[in-house]
């Protein structure tokens, strides 16, 4: 097998070259980073056979799960993406334990009024979904102070992820951001929980290297190895490393010639070492990933990424990496009429 082979695995795995419904590709991925809700639903959308832009977040939630990071996945997956794994904290509105929160220096919070402002959001998302603004209000309405805001309401989580974390609540999968009361379910075993993560990255996401798993994941080697033993991987030997991957019956015919228009925090550009992508370029790697942790949206052309994109109401601007010649701009522009009809491309091309 080639590194061309790979690629050709690896993209038809993503459900780049063969798009499937919406609710399997966010299981076999794993969800998609949503930092950004526009980079998720764009990465869903040239994935999926079956897109609604109106009706796109059905049967989704968006939570922290995979690296630590916001991500949009599929609501009967919960068991398995319980926020920090914690089974033993479900559902529990107790916050006398030590937590990373409550030991900051600026936490104001007592353990009984914590509850006492956790009992006041959950009775409030019982009437439905509310903003993050709306909740703010319901609980000044009640007397939360501005110090006790900015720790329940912290902009990097606080009270609200704890919430989440514990399989409370879910953000609703829409631009503004709001917040639902998350289905009862019964969270994996954290062991149980890791296998079958790693089952899914090796089924639909690899060929992958123990290093890429290590990269995606956020583990270490040991853990990777431990979990390839209890698998049913097939090892191959390509450009002087070892892959794996777990047979899946896909076809495997389609070439990578083409166009397409990554997301920004695209599962393509997430799933493997940046470092050793098949897809970039050494030059080109801190043009996607910037030292502030941003993985811009990227152009494939024939497999390999040449620039950056954005898109601006009907004009969709490109930064090429290198010289374009003319088949290559024709694709840029074919591509960009079937992702948005009518649009004008400019910059580069």
């Amino acid at each position: 097998m080639t590194t061309e082979d790979i690629r050709v695995r690896q993209l038809t795995n993503q459900y780049l070259l063969a798009p499937s419904d919406k609710i399997t590709v966010a299981r076999d991925l794993l969800g998609v980073q949503a930092q950004f809700m526009q980079n998720a639903l764009h990465s869903l959308k040239i994935r999926c056979d079956d897109f609604d832009e109106a009706a796109a977040g059905e049967g989704l939630v968006k939570n922290w799960t995979i690296r630590g990071t916001m991500h949009v996945f599929a609501q009967e997956d919960l068991p398995l993406f319980l926020p920090g794994g914690d089974r033993a904290n479900y559902r529990r509105n107790e916050w006398y334990g030590k937590s990373f929160w409550n030991q900051r220096q600026s936490w104001c919070l007592t353990p009984l009024r914590q509850k006492e402002l956790a009992d006041m959001i959950l009775q409030a998302l019982e009437e439905g979904p509310r903003t993050r603004e709306e909740l703010k209000s319901v609980c000044r309405e009640k007397g939360m102070t501005q110090q006790e805001e900015s720790c329940m309401f912290d902009s990097w989580g606080g009270g609200i992820r704890e919430l989440c974390e514990r399989g409370f609540i879910n953000y609703v999968v829409q631009e503004k951001k709001a917040y639902c009361l998350s289905p009862e379910f019964s969270p994996l075993p954290r062991e149980e929980a890791e296998l079958e993560m790693a089952r899914r990255y090796f089924t639909n996401i690899a060929p992958a290297t123990i290093h890429d798993a290590m990269y995606f994941f956020h583990t270490s080697a040991g853990k990777v190895k431990e979990w390839l033993s209890h698998l049913p991987v097939t090892a191959l030997e390509c450009a002087g490393k070892t892959w794996y991957y777990i047979e899946n019956g896909k076809s495997f015919s389609r070439g990578l010639e083409g166009c397409l228009f990554l997301a920004g925090f695209d599962q393509l550009m997430l799933g493997y070492e940046k470092r050793e992508s098949l897809y970039l370029r050494p030059e080109d790697l801190r043009a996607v990933f910037n030292l502030a942790g941003i993985v811009a949206p990227t152009i494939l052309l024939d497999g390999q990424v040449t620039g950056r994109w954005k898109k601006k109401s009907r004009k969709v601007e490109v930064e090429a990496f290198r010289g374009l010649g003319r088949r290559e701009k024709a694709l840029i522009r074919k591509k960009a009429r079937e992702l948005w009809g009518e649009t004008t491309v400019v910059e580069g091309v």
